[in-house]
């Protein structure tokens, strides 16, 4: 077996439960990381003790180092070494698995700088990790490498990578389709507009906040709420 990403440290054994039940733990031979986050990579440390972590090239440099989401008040010490992926590449790689070949691509610059989109060729499969959070505002980790400005052109790049019936694993979310993948990338292009001609305008960010997004965007507000999407937003277009 290969999965995609191995959720929180906390869930580690209701996911040991759930490979057993598709067959057994011991025939989990790679864990794919999309990107560094606890949420996605957090069960490294127990499966990389049996199976093989492959990620980014800087995947494995944050995950070896103290790091610090300050939008949520998080630290993290440096992992122990089964938690550290042992294949890594800087721009893609290709995994030869149960007669499919499964592509990693990096896009850099998106919701951290240690994302990747994983394509099984043959399922017509793609998870896109943290790039996409289907009908949610997304977290943008600006504080590390991310960047909206980044989000919304890779998101671009990915509707015009894939086929149009490319079912879609979003990193937060429902599955999805490409339509569901294009309204999540006008709903970042409005955005960035919305707040690009309010600094442009003399607002700040509290003004912006008040203003507040379009009504056709206010239920996307559940990981996130609206003023902090609207932040995230702002500082990523004040760097």
């Amino acid at each position: 077996m290969l999965i995609i990403d191995d959720k929180l440290q906390t869930m580690t054994e209701k996911l040991n439960a759930a490979l057993d039940a598709l067959g057994g733990r011991d025939t989990l031979r790679f864990v794919v990381n999309t990107h560094w986050h606890f949420d996605h990579a957090g069960g490294n440390a127990e499966l990389g003790k049996s199976a093989t972590i492959i990620a980014h090239t800087n995947v494995r440099k944050r995950l070896s180092t103290e790091q610090k989401l300050e939008a949520f008040g998080m630290s993290f010490p440096a992992n122990p070494d089964s938690a550290l992926p042992v294949i890594t590449y800087d721009e893609s790689a290709s995994i030869h698995l149960n007669g499919e070949e499964i592509q990693l691509v990096h896009y850099p610059a998106s919701h951290t700088d240690t994302d990747t989109v994983v394509y099984f060729t043959k399922s017509n499969v793609v998870h896109t990790g943290d790039l996409f959070f289907n009908g949610l505002f997304p977290f943008v980790d600006v504080e590390n490498g991310g960047s909206v400005q980044g989000v919304a052109q890779n998101v671009g790049r990915i509707l015009t990578a894939f086929p149009d019936d490319v079912t879609i694993v979003p990193g937060h979310g429902p599955i999805a389709t490409k339509a569901d993948l294009r309204v999540y990338h006008r709903m970042l292009e409005d955005s960035l507009a919305l707040v690009s001609d309010a600094i442009a305008a003399g607002k700040s960010l509290e003004d912006i906040q008040a203003t507040g997004v379009p009504e056709e965007w206010k239920s996307w507000a559940a990981l996130i709420d609206e003023p902090t999407w609207l932040a995230i937003v702002y500082t990523s277009l004040s760097q």
